[in-house]
């Protein structure tokens, strides 16, 4: 993953301005620091290579992927399905519109939470909401439990928003600077990549119905146990007090967080950094076009195997778009500032083209086609099949918009990472982020079962993409640096420069 590197403030601060420069360390000078004598810090040596060892910022993003993979992400293959795989899409978006409700709000003040509990038992218990929220459908389809299918949703809110808080935390403030577009890219395509492999699940269960049918029970257990896996794999991670990069330097955190210091930390968020506010309507947009996505197109227009296919492309270019935009936010060659700058003009621009398009598509059928009846109350509207002719062109439509999300999601979470690198700060900016995506999220699925018009949601999808665009341009001018100060990043913090950047890390078993 990433080499050994010299020290990051010598790195990262050589050209510093003067008021800068106290954070400037000479690597000659500097102490030599030994990584603690645990199983954590032993590295595997195999065929000759190097790898990480487990409380490595690559490793342990790694198991923070593959818990998504196994939790978010069939939580994602299940929505991309349309109304969770239901024929009936009035549950999902009841389920939806509580979820949301409910992560709007603790995904707000989950900062408080992580930095408190700390990483691995916040994500512990995030991750049981998707196993309880997988079952409502199943419970749906044979009961109709309407109930219970919006207590989990709400359940769930709880969880996800702690749970995506602590996701955050890890992407953004593990990585050294130089690489956090990289850790970003890696996380989205592992995550997504449980999405496409969950959507793969129903497509083989239903290659041969071409009717417009709810998923089978073996593909609600499959991911039921998927989701239970992931819960218990989030036990494996470590707390970010322990965790060491490559260089030698530690994760910035506070040393005795208590509830007190966090409730007090989410408002000094806003004091220092108040800019952070330009950024909302970026974030409220995030899971906007989600309900659109899913519903209006994949479950409204597509019959079922179709929607599982579409689900599978849709996740797939997920993953090569955070890794276009995540690999292209690191590029060296140019500095930060550029980056960030390049970033948003190119979001802008594949915006336009992309949901331009989509607006050709949007006028070829309406919410009333796709609801009438005839006299024995059957729905008119004949869903489409990939074999039907006229499919391609929508269906390069839809892999776009799962392009578009990957490469929107991965710009948020580098603009952020690229204004701290202090995990308390981010936990609080991750909570921002989820808490107000979310409220987006319940407003658009709520919009969708009161019947609003698939034009207006079409409409108001692209209109917010793009103005959100244009209050995020002041952020991006003035606020992003080509490095952040280290003691910008310690303020409001109990910690030390010595704290966070010892010079050389030798473990312990290169000792001579």
């Amino acid at each position: 993953m990433d080499q050994p590197e010299k020290t990051a403030a010598a790195h990262e601060h050589s050209a510093s301005t003067p008021t800068e420069s106290s954070q400037t360390y000479n690597a000659e000078e500097a102490a030599v620091v030994h990584t603690p004598k645990s199983w954590k810090y032993k590295q595997l040596r195999l065929f000759g290579y190097k790898f990480p060892f487990y409380a490595s910022p690559p490793v342990q993003l790694v198991i923070v992927s593959l818990v998504c993979f196994m939790c978010p992400g069939m939580f994602n293959a299940l929505n991309g399905m349309g109304g969770g795989g239901l024929v009936d899409k009035s549950v999902g978006d009841k389920t939806n519109v509580a979820l949301y409700s409910t992560f709007a709000v603790v995904g707000f003040f989950a900062g408080t939470f992580t930095n408190k509990l700390g990483i691995r038992i916040a994500l512990s218990f995030g991750g049981t909401g998707y196993a309880l929220y997988t079952s409502s459908y199943l419970a749906y389809k044979h009961h109709h439990t309407t109930g219970y299918s919006i207590f989990t949703g709400a359940y769930l809110g709880v969880c996800a928003g702690i749970l995506w808080c602590a996701q955050g935390a890890i992407m953004m403030s593990y990585p050294p600077e130089k690489s956090k577009g990289r850790y970003i890219s890696w996380f989205w395509m592992i995550f997504n990549l449980g999405a496409v492999i969950g959507g793969l699940i129903p497509l083989g269960q239903n290659i041969h119905t071409k009717t417009n049918s709810s998923v089978s029970d073996g593909t609600y257990i499959g991911f039921l146990v998927l989701t239970l896996i992931g819960a218990g794999l989030s036990l494996c991670l470590v707390n970010a007090k322990d965790v060491i990069r490559d260089d030698g330097s530690k994760v910035i955190v506070m040393k005795h967080p208590s509830w007190k210091s966090e409730l007090l930390g989410l408002w000094e968020t806003f004091q220092t950094d108040p800019y952070i506010i330009a950024l909302f309507p970026m974030f409220l947009a995030s899971n906007w076009f989600y309900a659109y996505h899913f519903n209006d197109i994949n479950g409204a227009y597509y019959n079922t195997r179709t929607r599982a296919l579409n689900s599978v492309l849709y996740y797939s270019m997920q993953i090569v778009g955070a890794f276009v935009f995540g690999y292209a936010l690191d590029m060296e060659r140019f500095s930060r500032r550029a980056r960030a700058k390049g970033g948003i003009v190119a979001l802008f621009v594949i915006i336009m083209a992309i949901w331009g398009g989509g607006y050709a598509f949007q006028k070829t059928y309406t919410r009333a086609d796709t609801s009438a009846t005839d006299a024995d109350g059957n729905l008119t509207f004949k869903t489409k099949d990939w074999e039907d002719s006229g499919y391609i062109g929508p269906m390069f439509l839809y892999m776009f918009y799962g392009f578009i999300d990957a490469a929107w999601q991965t710009s948020v979470y580098w603009f952020m990472g690229a204004l701290t690198n202090n995990s308390r700060k981010l936990a609080n900016f991750a909570g921002f982020y989820k808490g107000i995506q979310s409220a987006g999220g319940a407003i658009t699925w709520a919009m969708d079962d009161h019947g609003v018009s698939y034009t207006a949601m079409y409409a108001s999808n692209w209109g917010l993409l793009v103005g959100s665009l244009l209050c995020a341009i002041p952020v991006i001018l003035w606020k992003v640096e080509n490095t952040t100060a280290l003691e910008k990043d310690l303020a409001f913090t109990d910690e030390t420069i010595e704290d966070v950047i010892p010079t050389k890390t030798i473990h312990e078993d290169e000792k001579a």
